[in-house]
């Protein structure tokens, strides 16, 4: 059995798929890279990208150039195909797969012996044994025997995904172990890890259980914020000395979770084991709710003001990055919108919101109350007297403690910081 893969189709070119394909394509995959939405399509085609990432530009203009990648809309013939398309969450908190069927049943027809189909989007434990298995054997080919299947989740960071693609460890499921080795002789051609091979179940379990530790703990260190707030202490004073500990890490509050994988992917947990999952669902509730208490918290500052303007600073979930997918910062706006505060709202990252997007003076400019929900490197370079120029009232609520609270406090302004309460004597 051969492997010498050469063409690729990779089905999905969002902020996964389209690294997978760009950074195949020159290691010398000839590669078509397969997305439903027209724009994407021809964005891609033009040497160009529709998301934000370092590097990513400049890998997919050589990609194009060199004629080694090409976007279209329907999955051509290939050796292998890697499906890497969104796995939402449902209004119910359970895993939608409708785009992981459709991709799965778009590639039957072009499916021979010995391909290999590999499953890249994070999915409940069971989904390549109980879902994409029964859909690729419809093409009359036996599963593990005549085409090979197995799951690789990715494990990047937003940010670094291009370097991680490549240096970061990989873990590899097959629905049998000639799919798993099948599957690491592609992996082998550019990942400079290390390769774990196991079967898809379990593989598709440790994806979730990467997510669902840092969400558990995210929730940990929002819980303990709350307390602080309570008991009028600060939760980064308390976190600084904690983590003085040799082993302790408490991680970060903030004002919720966000991304397309820790806010899901506990969920298809307790979607598989509601009674085993209890910690997570107490987890993924907590930090749920944190918008609401952000919310809460700046129409509280705001108390009293005549006809509020709320300037949000940050609508990403994350520093650094234009990726808004379940992002806290959406949620706390809604929230405000719904309560009738004026919002408005500036992101140097994003390009594509649900609210209009505004230059930073635009924003602060008659504002009463400054609310910083991401924790983008821009904003340490504002400066706190000319905003405090622009501003009607000078109240700021940082949920992120990124700013320099004695900075801000010499500008006039009165600085409130999530996880600190008042002072108790």
């Amino acid at each position: 059995m051969s492997d010498d893969f050469s063409a690729v189709c990779v089905l999905g070119l969002g902020y996964i798929g389209l690294p997978t394909a760009s950074v195949l394509a020159t290691h010398g995959f000839q590669v078509t890279g397969v997305d439903v939405a027209p724009h994407v399509v021809d964005t891609v085609n033009a040497g160009a990208i529709h998301i934000e990432e370092p590097g990513l530009q400049t890998v997919v203009y050589a990609a194009i150039q060199s004629g080694k990648l090409r976007a279209a809309l329907q999955p051509e013939s290939a050796d292998v195909f890697i499906i890497a398309v969104p796995t939402p969450l449902t209004p119910e908190k359970k895993a939608d797969m409708r785009f992981v069927i459709q991709a799965a049943e778009s590639i039957v027809p072009h499916l021979k012996h010995g391909t290999l189909v590999i499953l890249e989007s994070t999915s409940p434990p069971g989904t390549c044994r109980e879902l994409i298995m029964p859909i690729l054997e419809r093409s009359g080919l036996n599963v593990g025997g005549d085409v090979h299947l197995a799951y690789c989740p990715e494990r990047v960071l937003p940010g670094r995904i291009l370097t991680e693609f490549i240096a970061n460890d990989r873990i590899i499921g097959g629905i049998n172990p000639t799919s798993a080795e099948r599957a690491r002789a592609l992996y082998d051609r550019f990942v400079e890890g290390r390769i774990f091979l196991t079967d898809t179940t379990t593989a598709e379990m440790v994806k979730l259980l990467e997510n669902t530790f840092r969400d558990v703990n995210i929730a940990l260190a929002n819980e303990a914020a709350l307390i602080c707030e309570r008991m009028g202490v600060s939760f980064w004073e308390v976190a600084r000395l904690a983590n003085r500990h040799p082993r302790v890490k408490v991680h970060d509050a903030g004002p919720g979770v966000g991304g397309h994988c820790i806010s899901v992917d506990p969920w298809f947990l307790v979607e598989k084991a509601a009674e085993e999952s209890r910690i997570v669902r107490l987890a993924r509730e907590r930090n749920d709710a944190m918008p609401r208490h952000v919310a809460d918290a700046i129409a509280e500052l705001a108390e009293g003001v005549k006809s509020p303007k709320i300037a949000v600073l940050g609508l990403a979930y994350k520093a650094n990055v234009d990726d808004i997918r379940e992002s806290p910062a959406v949620r706390v706006v809604d929230c405000l919108r719904g309560r009738g505060f004026e919002v408005a709202v500036h992101d140097p990252h994003v390009k594509h919101s649900p609210f209009p997007l505004l230059s930073l003076e635009q924003c602060l400019r008659g504002a009463d109350c400054v609310a910083l929900l991401t924790n983008h490197d821009e904003f340490k370079a504002i400066e706190p007297r000319q905003a405090a120029e622009w501003m009607r009232c000078r109240i700021l609520y940082d949920t992120r403690n990124l700013l320099d609270v004695a900075a801000w406090k010499a500008a006039g302004f009165r600085v409130h910081l999530l996880g600190v309460g008042e002072t108790r004597h």
